[in-house]
């Protein structure tokens, strides 16, 4: 199974995240949106669908960098996460598949309930941003 997640960033730093609503797996949890991959979808469609669904937002497919992945077992089944960075979109982000949303800092992250499969990205991302901020 592939997923597909978006490390949304504002322009201070921080990034969107959304806890999971009741009665689905993991409920509670913190985590990027995003979603799964449908069969013969490219992951860049897939997630600017996902984006749309989930926050009421527009996302251009070239807007949506590459950064890193995690691989994982989710409930038996190999998982694998593609995560992107975006910068760029259209609307203001809304819980409409969440119970809430936040925008935090790389590093408040660690102190989270996160997916497990999210946990690993926490760090990569942190150093990317950091890059990219130092950088600029």
């Amino acid at each position: 199974m592939t997923v597909v997640a978006a490390a949304l960033v504002r322009g201070d730093g921080c990034i969107l995240l959304q806890q999971r609503a009741p009665g689905r797996a993991m409920a509670g949890l913190w985590e990027f949106p995003g979603g799964k991959v449908e069969p013969g979808e490219r992951p860049e469609a897939a997630l600017a669908r996902e984006l749309h669904e989930e926050l009421g937002i527009g996302v251009g497919e070239g807007d949506l960098i590459a950064a890193t992945f995690a691989s994982a077992d989710n409930a038996g089944r190999h998982m694998l996460l593609l995560l992107y960075v975006c910068r760029k979109w259209q609307g203001t982000p809304a819980a409409l598949d969440a119970t809430a949303l936040s925008w935090v800092l790389p590093g408040e992250m660690h102190d989270l309930p996160m997916p497990p499969a999210d946990i690993p990205l926490i760090p990569i991302l942190d150093a990317l941003l950091r890059t990219a901020f130092s950088a600029a």
